[in-house]
């Protein structure tokens, strides 16, 4: 069953940019390119990004659920889009980029 997904962002921001990038790699692929996403520039459209718990850009909410919130791998927007194809990401836990970074610094590193 295919979902909505929801891309807020802003234009000022690398990460979004970054995001919009790999979103674009993966959808010349036939698995992901009937994908819906809905993008809302948050600055140009605040009344509907209040309306949405979160606090970094890029956020991508599936189905109306928050899958990912901050600066984005490929693989990450990957894993939207396979929760966007399947029934099965209900449940999941999400964590920011930041919370990620805390719970398992690479190299040491924070």
């Amino acid at each position: 069953m295919e979902k909505h997904v929801k891309l807020f962002y802003l234009k000022s921001c690398p990460y979004c940019r970054q995001a919009f990038e790999f979103i674009d790699e993966l959808k010349r692929q036939d698995v992901y390119k009937n994908i819906e996403i809905e993008t809302i520039e948050e600055s140009e459209q605040p009344a509907i990004a209040e309306r949405y718990d979160y606090y970094y850009v890029p956020t991508f909410y599936v189905n109306e659920e928050k899958r990912h919130e901050g600066a984005v791998t490929r693989g990450q927007v990957e894993t939207v889009f396979r929760e966007a194809l399947s029934s099965a990401g209900a449940g999941r836990q999400v964590f920011t980029a930041k919370e990620v970074r805390n719970v398992s610094p690479r190299n040491g590193q924070e």
